[in-house]
């Protein structure tokens, strides 16, 4: 897969990994192994990129005992993930011509 195009589709899954509340590293890297193979040491420079962007939130709070870092998504990272699923179908449109030649 094309860097980039994979690049900026780890970071959507990342931010779609949190419209359904706050959640924090290893717990989201859990969630996503069903699509796709990410490492926590791929996962933070990701959430780093995506904080300094403005598409989520961090705050601290404990849980079982520890303090976790939690990241929630900004309604910037929900905007974003809209984007993608719009500019997916563009994109889901060149890919369906390709494989139509390739099929043959």
């Amino acid at each position: 897969m094309d860097a980039q195009l994979k690049k900026g589709s780890l970071d959507v899954c990342v931010l779609a990994s949190l419209i359904e509340g706050p959640s924090y590293g290893y717990k989201i890297v859990k969630d996503l192994k069903e699509v796709v193979d990410i490492s926590e040491s791929t996962l933070y420079p990701i959430l780093r990129r995506l904080e300094k962007g403005m598409y989520l939130t961090t705050y601290s709070e404990e849980a079982n005992g520890r303090l976790r870092k939690f990241y929630k998504l900004t309604e910037s990272g929900y905007q974003k993930i809209l984007d993608y699923v719009y500019d997916f179908k563009d994109l889901l449109k060149i890919y369906k011509y390709i494989e139509r030649g390739v099929k043959k």
